[in-house]
């Protein structure tokens, strides 16, 4: 059903562990295709909706299909920080937490929501003179860029009522936010505000636009036998994608 398959946009469930390139390396792969690239990188440690697509009238579209809006869910460990604000780095720095009441959090989370200006983290695929900001943070070079526009349009905790404190340190966010906002300098930024610090122990990206995690297609399928028959059951037509986009 798919040997005249030209381009076209899938929906893949990015596994922990796994990088974007390399989810781009499974398609390529299974397509038997060169031509692929995503829409919007997602850490090693992170899962969720990738949007990947494929042949050039497809590829085309990246651009666009980045602009949309993003949707994640996060966990923040308070009371840590690490270099790269995530599972992934070295500690820097523990406090305790002590008790944050909810009122608090919300009081904190308030001075998030909105127009923001963000500076990209250090660890970060941004580019400087053509390479990725991680390749220079990974030789001890600080490449400091710019504070970027943002907007968080929504930005609330999942567990309204719980406290927060050193025997419960942990608090699950929901993010809705324009493109290019780093949700571990959020997190990190978050737990500034809160007095103790924190790191991104978890990070799923829900939505993307208009394309959401539950339409996708587990990134493990793309091991089994029968991967592209997998692939085409979930494809996007170019039609589609720009009917989506309308």
């Amino acid at each position: 059903m798919d040997t005249n398959f030209e381009a076209g946009t899938f929906l893949i469930d990015k596994p922990e562990g796994a990088s974007s390139f390399y989810m781009v390396r499974q398609v390529r792969r299974v397509l038997g295709m060169k031509k692929v690239g995503h829409a919007g990188t997602l850490d090693p440690f992170a899962t969720g909706l990738l949007v990947i697509c494929a042949g050039r009238p497809a590829t085309k579209m990246i651009g666009e299909i980045m602009e949309g809006e993003k949707e994640y869910l996060a966990t923040l460990r308070l009371g840590v920080e690490t270099t790269t604000l995530d599972p992934e780095g070295e500690v820097t720095n523990e406090r305790p937490v002590g008790l944050l009441a909810k009122e608090k959090i919300e009081a904190c989370l308030q001075g998030f929501r909105g127009e923001l200006d963000q500076v990209p983290p250090i660890y970060s695929a941004l580019k400087h003179k053509g390479k990725p900001l991680y390749h220079y943070a990974r030789k001890g070079i600080e490449i400091v860029k710019p504070p970027r526009r943002i907007v968080i349009h929504t930005l609330e905790r999942t567990e309204q009522e719980q406290e927060v404190s050193d025997d419960s340190p942990f608090l699950t966010i929901r993010v809705v936010c324009t493109k290019g906002t780093y949700i571990r300098t959020l997190g990190a930024d978050i737990g500034k505000a809160l007095g103790c610090g924190a790191y991104l122990t978890a990070l799923r990206r829900t939505r993307s636009g208009c394309f959401h995690v539950r339409d996708s297609i587990r990134g493990e399928e793309l091991q089994e036998p029968d991967a592209r028959k997998r692939l085409m059951e979930g494809l996007l037509s170019v039609s589609d994608v720009r009917n989506l986009l309308q």
